[in-house]
């Protein structure tokens, strides 16, 4: 079996500049990513994709292998999909599965990529994505002018174990699928989707300074739990 890790890595960050190998907790963001990527027997090989040749530098230093990725799928809005399709033309290697693992979620655990292609599997799945279950969570939405309460009835709130339990939240920690499906799809999920639970601990959206701050705080008080 032969799995891809492919860490996708923009130079361009408006909201936090030179985003990707900012220190966080003493190290560049990006070796975070890399390091938990190499904590995992199942990957053969692990690819950095970047535009910036800072990065890759970086990303070098790390022991990860690096692929320059064109201008033309580098901007703002350019998907993570097309980092992905780009790698496995360039490195022409025939991948059974391709892990997409984002930079700006730094809260992987060691290993768990491993038991997530096991479970894959197991359950016979072509596609799957990290995500945190969101049953501890009251949702409404707006219909119209008017709020609703979405997972549970606000009018006899209940036990929590009652409400809803059919809600997941992709947490951005990683997705994997066979590499058959992005080429055909363009997207990272399809054929049969699985989801891979993580508790709320992992999530994290770093979007702006102030969630950077919160996620860097999570993440040494994770790593002192180790």
């Amino acid at each position: 079996m032969k799995v891809l890790a492919l860490i996708p890595a923009r130079g361009g960050s408006k909201s936090i500049p030179k985003k990707n190998i900012k220190k966080f907790n003493g190290k560049p963001l990006i070796y975070w990513t890399i390091k938990s990527c190499q904590t995992n027997k199942f990957i053969s090989d692990i690819y950095v994709s970047s535009d910036s040749d800072e990065i890759l530098k970086i990303a070098s230093k790390y022991k990860a292998n690096v692929i320059k990725r064109p201008k033309s799928i580098s901007g703002d809005n350019a998907s993570s999909e097309s980092a992905v399709i780009h790698a496995l033309k360039k490195l022409k290697i025939q991948y059974d599965y391709v892990v997409l693992a984002e930079p700006t979620n730094p809260l992987k655990k060691d290993c768990e990529i491993d038991k997530a292609i096991l479970y894959m599997k197991k359950e016979k799945l072509d596609s799957l994505f990290s995500a945190t279950h969101l049953i501890d969570f009251m949702f409404w939405k707006k219909e119209k002018k008017f709020l609703k309460s979405f997972n549970y009835n606000y009018k006899n709130r209940g036990m929590r174990q009652n409400r809803s339990d059919n809600f997941y939240l992709e947490n951005g920690n990683f997705y994997i699928f066979k590499s058959n499906i992005i080429l055909k799809n363009k997207n990272r999920l399809g054929g049969k989707i699985g989801v891979y639970l993580n508790p709320i601990t992992q999530y994290a959206e770093i979007d702006d300074i102030s969630q950077w701050r919160y996620t860097e705080l999570l993440h040494k008080t994770l790593l002192k739990q180790k």
